[in-house]
């Protein structure tokens, strides 16, 4: 079923804001664009065809790291400079791109919406990325649960290498490349970059403690670069129109346009091509985007980039969506994906609903992160269903403090993160419901139906 009558992605697909140049989303609404004849007869592969005829590879790694493009996939990592960290191209080893597909964190479905209606714009930023590093082969692992989206990938990348996109000596010019798909089983852990490469081997998804690096050590132990979706769609763009052409676009240190998912209580969820720097408040309020909060309700709080990004109040709605704005605020735009909550919802409640999501997606394998995330979820919901006491806040606290920077990754401290923000920003809406419950038990002791102890 095509994208333009799917009722599942017709949300998404959102008329860019006037002004706002598109680079990401111009040709996503176009019917058939997942089909290679439709894609190259508007512009697919044209930029890699160009870079193989003009271009030597670190041609094409110096202008990506002068872009400033930063990793789209949650830590905004200089992308450029990372593909710096692989070996020389004269170094004889083999080596591999791991592209991250398995898109896990709550809230997000950008990469989805990329793969599902414009396939060949992901392979073509695969192909040049791989020109530059001297890559011999490209993993896309993708998310389990995106069966539709991996038919349709797997179909794309069929038809380029009947094309001769992929393979061997590709279009004459002594470069070749494979791409491979590999599908997920539903693991949100297998989208941390080492446990990804531990899947794609065929392996359970654990974590691997870091030094060694993937440049250094990575897919069956040879120099690896793992990027995300929605970075390598950027690629083509920066190389067709240019450096100075992208820095215009977002900030001084985040340049370029982010694809952001609106979701929750708004008036009109979709995921928006946008410049970074926007505000929170233009993202979420303005008609063109979120709209506002659905129902004419009030907003009580907001998650800037995904669960683990935690909850902000409504007094952060004008912090520009950049990675270091972000930061500052003790959060961070992780995968841009924006969960908004009107004046109804209970913080406690979806704190512990994010709780419980990373309490089960551990791999169990840092006692620290099994051990934590556990308390947490327990703890929660013991406050939530009226029998939390004055003291679990600081034990909340306590265990995030003892989870965060002391596990083989950062899904012990993706968990601490939004119990912070939530007793940071909204701790009387805790202490509020610890107090009605040690109310309703002083009530039934006081009329002889429980105890007062």
């Amino acid at each position: 079923m095509s994208g333009a009558t799917d009722p599942a992605y017709a949300w998404p697909l959102r008329t860019p804001h006037p002004g706002h140049e598109t680079y990401l989303f111009d040709r996503i609404g176009i019917e058939g664009m997942a089909d290679l004849e439709t894609a190259r007869a508007h512009g697919a592969y044209e930029t890699f065809e160009r870079v193989l005829e003009e271009m030597e590879p670190s041609e094409v790694t110096a202008a990506v790291k002068d872009s400033g493009l930063r990793g789209r996939g949650g830590a905004g990592f200089p992308c450029g400079l990372k593909w710096t960290f692989m070996p020389p191209l004269d170094d004889p080893r083999p080596r591999f791109l791991a592209v991250n597909a398995d898109e896990s964190e709550p809230g997000t479905c950008k990469d989805r919406v990329l793969i599902r209606r414009h396939p060949h714009l992901l392979l073509e930023g695969i192909l040049c990325a791989s020109y530059a590093m001297g890559i011999t082969a490209a993993h896309i692992f993708i998310r389990g649960e995106y069966v539709e989206e991996a038919r349709v990938l797997q179909r794309a990348i069929d038809e380029a290498y009947a094309a001769g996109w992929i393979g061997a000596d590709i279009r004459g010019k002594g470069f070749g490349v494979d791409i491979h798909l590999t599908r997920g089983a539903g693991a949100y852990i297998c989208g941390e970059e080492t446990a990804l490469m531990e899947a794609t081997e065929g392996k359970r998804g654990h974590p691997r403690p870091k030094p060694p690096f993937p440049a250094a050590v990575g897919l069956w132990g040879k120099p690896t670069t793992v990027n995300n979706v929605e970075t390598l769609c950027n690629v083509p763009a920066i190389l067709a129109k240019g450096v100075a052409w992208y820095r215009r676009i977002g900030t001084q240190a985040s340049p370029g346009n982010v694809l952001a998912g609106i979701s929750g209580h708004v008036a009109r969820p979709g995921v928006y091509e946008v410049p970074l720097g926007i505000t929170m408040r233009r993202l979420i309020e303005d008609e063109a985007f979120g709209g506002g909060v659905r129902n004419g309700k009030g907003l009580k709080a907001f998650i800037p980039g995904g669960s683990s990004s935690g909850f902000l109040p409504p007094s952060e709605l004008d912090v520009p969506l950049t990675h270091d704005d972000l930061k500052e605020k003790g959060t961070m735009l992780g995968t841009a994906s924006v969960i908004v909550l009107d004046e109804d919802a209970s913080i406690v409640r979806a704190t512990r609903i994010i709780a419980d999501f990373y309490h089960d997606e551990s791999c169990g394998q840092c006692s620290q992160c099994r051990e934590g995330t556990g308390w947490l979820a327990r703890i929660l919901a013991r406050i939530e269903r009226g029998a939390g006491r004055p003291e679990d806040l600081d034990i909340l606290l306590e265990a995030c403090a003892n989870m965060k920077g002391k596990t083989i990754c950062v899904l012990s401290d993706a968990a601490a993160w939004p119990v912070e923000l939530a007793l940071r920003h909204f701790r009387g809406e805790f202490e509020e419901a610890i107090d009605r419950a040690r109310t309703v038990v002083g009530v039934a002791a006081g009329s002889g139906e429980g105890s007062a102890s």
